[in-house]
């Protein structure tokens, strides 16, 4: 039932996927989703260190997988760039780093969590688990993982605003909504802010979505950013 072919579909309503299967198209998008490194790819990120050593603002890190690095659209077009551009028109004099890295689950957020610690965040925006929902991984595994990232930013002093998906609804209703309800368990757990609906009013949106129906387009980011905006912005000074 768990099929690697699948892609994970963002966290709409669970209604939002009635009827909606994945093509051919989707498919090999996900396989270029695994291998291919957006915006912010490994390899970036030594360079956006060291780009941050002569940048006195405070940090927000965007941190998760091909949604957040922009997978599928132009440098300058992913949401944490368009979230940058909402705080400075709003007067937010902070940095916001895209740390996402395409085809990552919740074990490599774990293993790049010192990446963050490292750039000393003021806040970090977290989105995982999608990979390991549409690998079939077991629920327990990600919560987990997904706990020990939460976990630990937190108790280095950064705030964390956390971001919740789902998956497409032949995954079955019993695994779905103990993946889903991790998100709501850990945003409990640590008391923070939760996005459950990464794409609200971006998926189904003509315009907003890319051909694979799974990663926003530039258009899609843009709202993707107002999203997430209203939960950093609490956290933040002026």
């Amino acid at each position: 039932m768990h099929k690697l072919g699948h892609l994970l579909i963002l966290a709409a309503l669970p209604l939002a996927f009635t009827g909606c299967r994945v093509d051919k198209a989707s498919q090999r998008a996900s396989t270029l989703d695994s291998s291919t490194g957006g915006p912010a790819s490994e390899k970036s990120l030594p360079t956006a260190s060291e780009s941050l050593k002569n940048d006195p603002r405070p940090v927000i890190v965007c941190f998760g997988d091909s949604l957040t690095a922009g997978f599928g659209t132009d440098p300058g077009e992913s949401y944490p760039d368009y979230l940058q551009s909402d705080l400075e028109a709003q007067g937010f004099h902070y940095r916001v780093v895209n740390l996402g890295v395409s085809g990552n689950t919740t074990k490599d957020g774990i293993e790049r969590i010192p990446s963050v610690l490292a750039l000393h965040p003021d806040v970090v925006v977290v989105e995982f688990g999608g990979n390991d929902g549409l690998r079939g991984l077991p629920v327990a595994d990600s919560r987990a993982n997904l706990d020990k990232i939460v976990s630990t930013l937190k108790a280095s002093g950064t705030k964390v605003v956390l971001a919740g998906i789902t998956l497409p609804p032949d995954y079955g209703p019993d695994y779905i909504k103990q993946f889903t309800d991790t998100y709501t368990l850990l945003a409990k757990k640590y008391r923070v802010p939760l996005l459950p609906f990464l794409l609200q009013n971006v998926f189904g949106v003509d315009g907003m979505m890319q051909r694979d129906r799974t990663h926003a387009t530039a258009s899609g980011n843009k709202i993707v950013a107002t999203n997430v905006l209203p939960l950093v912005t609490p956290l933040l000074k002026k």
